[in-house]
């Protein structure tokens, strides 16, 4: 306050304010020419490229923005910055002049220069937003790799002022670095573990927001909420689609680490979930590991369904059945929670118990639309178990009618797995009652007929 009074008597000594209006006043106090000799001089251009601007006349307000940013940067904390933002954005757009985008990063380096250590936005959120900017005017990997090297700086600051969409194109650079071989595999790892720590460390932040209303702070917490959300999910994609969390890759990175962290249950379930989700790596001893020492502390079903894989390796179907039986109860995610009770049923069906087989395979197809392979599966089932039913020998090829009954279900849901179905097919078709043996027995091809025993369904009688 008191530069602003020295710096107002000083610009009326000059007769700068006497040439201006009240509105011109009035904005004039949100600047500080204290600084600067020739105060009157900074004023004018002030003036100048504001004017201009309101015009939207970039053209026109660039050279005394320009003057005013050069020799009264100090003059303002935001408002020269923002608008010099506003102003070589839109001539960069216009004329692709270099100039103008090196004055772009200029604008950053000299804001953090002289007003880094400002609450709301520090040094740290400038060299995100100076990293966003890059990306949005340049691409290669001397882009890419500065970028991530100053959104890393950026996560050091505080949580509060860190943008989430900082932590997208951090890991979009990161897997462009990686594709271009410039970045390792294990790079993209353990940068997708910061960006994850980053997003965590925003939402625990306790950032407030501001607002004339209650309503109105209520609105803008949840607009941000959903950009978090929104962030952490587009983060997850790009990791997912990098082709760098390959088991291999995931075990150098963490094997290393499980000693130090069998008692950290935010590590164990992290190694824990890449393993599940990574081609092979739920066969691995890491992943075998982390589940143990997860279940241990806090019973989990990615962790269950761990020790399920570890006991089917082991051949230890009963411990194996039970542990897919914890990881289906403790499951929220409906697809998950239908992948462990088709694994479920397939455990089930090498110990030949058809009838739950069959029921934890009809649960699976229930919790996933257009998923072709439960149904494949019961059909099977069906075929391995019909020889149990009834007394003659027609009776116990009967559940072959049911069988190709599921895999043609299996092949009109599920296009992906439409050539083993078609493959069972014929397969089992081979295998239906002969038509003389039908004509002894009654039956006629077309009829309906439930077949018995554990199937108990109803189907087509059909003819070898």
């Amino acid at each position: 306050m008191k530069k602003l009074v020295l710096a107002a008597a000083m610009l009326f000594t000059t007769g700068a304010f006497a040439q201006m209006t009240t509105k011109q006043i009035v904005e004039a106090k949100k600047w500080d020419f204290s600084i600067v000799s020739d105060s009157t001089e900074c004023m004018n251009s002030l003036m100048l490229y504001a004017d201009a601007l309101k015009a939207n006349n970039l053209e026109t307000a660039f050279e005394p923005w320009y003057k005013v940013f050069n020799e009264c940067p100090k003059a303002s904390k935001a408002k020269l910055y923002t608008d010099g933002v506003k102003i070589v954005k839109g001539l960069y757009k216009k004329t692709k002049d270099e100039k103008y985008y090196d004055i772009l990063l200029k604008i950053y380096d000299q804001r953090s220069k002289y007003f880094g250590n400002d609450k709301s936005y520090p040094t740290s959120y400038l060299k995100g937003m100076k990293a966003l900017d890059m990306l949005t005017y340049k691409t290669g990997d001397a882009v890419d790799k500065e970028a991530v090297a100053l959104f890393e700086e950026s996560f050091k600051g505080d949580a509060k002022t860190v943008d989430p969409a900082f932590t997208v194109k951090y890991m979009a650079s990161t897997v462009n670095l990686f594709k271009s071989k410039v970045f390792t595999a294990e790079n993209v790892v353990n940068n997708y573990i910061n960006a994850g720590n980053t997003i965590t460390a925003i939402v625990n932040s306790g950032k407030t927001f501001t607002g004339k209303t209650e309503q109105e702070k209520a609105d803008k917490k949840a607009k941000f909420d959903e950009s978090v959300a929104a962030s952490k999910d587009n983060v997850d994609q790009i990791f997912a689609q990098s082709g760098a969390a390959d088991v291999e890759t995931l075990n150098n990175v963490f094997a290393p680490q499980l000693e130090a962290n069998k008692g950290n249950v935010d590590w164990l379930k992290k190694v824990n979930k890449f393993l599940s989700k990574s081609k092979g790596g739920d066969e691995s001893e890491l992943f075998f590991s982390t589940s143990e020492y997860l279940h241990k502390i806090e019973p989990a079903a990615s962790s269950a369904r761990g020790l399920a894989r570890m006991s089917i390796k082991k051949n230890d179907t009963e411990a194996a059945i039970s542990y897919y039986k914890q990881a289906i109860e403790l499951e929220e995610d409906a697809a998950d929670k239908g992948k462990y009770y088709y694994e479920l049923a397939i455990v089930q069906f090498s110990q030949k118990s058809y009838s739950a087989a069959k029921a934890s395979a009809l649960a699976a197809a229930g919790l996933k639309e257009g998923w072709g392979d439960p149904y494949l599966l019961i059909g099977k089932i069906y075929a391995a178990g019909s020889s149990s039913i009834g007394s003659e020998d027609w009776e116990k090829k009967a559940g072959y009618w049911a069988a190709v009954d599921k895999f043609y279900k299996a092949k009109s849901v599920d296009e992906s797995c439409a050539a083993e179905a078609q493959q069972l097919i014929n397969q089992y078709s081979q295998y239906f009652p002969g038509k003389e043996d039908l004509f002894m027995h009654g039956m006629k091809v077309g009829d309906s007929y439930t077949v018995g025993g554990f199937i108990g369904e109803s189907t087509k009688i059909r003819a070898k």
